[in-house]
């Protein structure tokens, strides 16, 4: 039988999928609710860009870049995009609803990415306690500097999260115009 971390990380795309339609349902945006929302997303989407041109999945550990700052970089990227997401939706049901499906899907996807990274890479566990989990250190662990890899944003698909927020912010636009009908 498969455990809870093992079921959260295979559902955790299909219920982003679900909850995108209850999203724009409840969402109840303004130009102005819009316009912050997604000047806070921004950050969001450009640290997953940037952390996902950084990391090696599975092949090494990866300690460069947003990497030397934060252990989950993209995990942070998506928190802040959600946060972005939840101000332009105007809905505390929206935002109560994410803190619920990131406490019981991604913390514990988070958490057994550790075990694993504990169990392949010798070197993770001491940089686990130096760089934080998900609030990041002011200063860099190692070598910050590595190198971002077009090849790698590519291969990892993360353009995808850029078109996301593109129909997520045209799906508000459409409702915001609808609602003021």
């Amino acid at each position: 039988m498969a455990s809870w971390p093992q079921i959260a990380r295979r559902i955790r795309v299909p219920l982003g999928f679900g909850f995108a339609v209850l999203y724009v349902w409840l969402a109840q945006p303004t130009s102005l609710s819009i316009l912050a929302g997604g000047c806070l997303a921004l950050p969001g989407l450009v640290m997953r860009g940037i952390a996902s041109g950084h990391v090696t999945k599975n092949e090494q550990l990866t300690m460069s870049g947003p990497y030397a700052y934060v252990r989950n970089p993209l995990y942070l990227g998506s928190l802040v995009l959600a946060a972005g997401f939840a101000v332009a939706a105007r809905s505390w049901v929206i935002v109560i609803v994410m803190a619920v499906m990131f406490a019981a899907v991604y913390l514990p996807v988070i958490r057994s990415e550790e075990v694993f990274l504990r169990q392949k890479f010798p070197k993770y566990e001491e940089y686990s306690r130096h760089v934080p989990r998900l609030l990041p250190r002011f200063t860099a662990f190692g070598n910050a500097c590595g190198t971002f890899s077009r090849e790698l944003y590519w291969k990892h698909r993360e353009y995808n999260a850029i078109l996301g927020v593109a129909l997520m912010i045209a799906a508000l636009v459409a409702k915001m115009r609808w609602l003021s009908r």
